[in-house]
């Protein structure tokens, strides 16, 4: 949701830079545009290194008996999963 959010911004603030020419007395739309561009890009590269930090782990847990000396043995692994690869 970030990424079209920052995309958002980046359109309305071009539209407002680039394709309106109005001119209003109280506020410069120009400026306003260059930073509505500006605070798009910043929210996608947010959104992207939220994307790329959340990484999922798959935790395993296999318990046997060792036949020797009838102690429990349990081994924990915990890797990636295959789409991820």
């Amino acid at each position: 949701m970030s990424i079209g959010l920052g995309i958002v911004l980046f359109v309305i603030g071009a539209i407002l830079a680039f394709a309106l020419h109005i001119d209003v007395s109280w506020i410069d739309l120009q400026l306003v545009g260059y930073i509505l561009m500006g605070a798009g890009v910043i929210v996608v590269l947010i959104g992207i290194a939220f994307l790329l930090r959340r990484r999922r782990t798959v935790a395993t847990s296999h318990t046997t008996v060792d036949p020797r000396t009838g102690d429990t043995v349990r081994r924990d692994e915990a890797s990636a999963p295959d789409d991820l690869i």
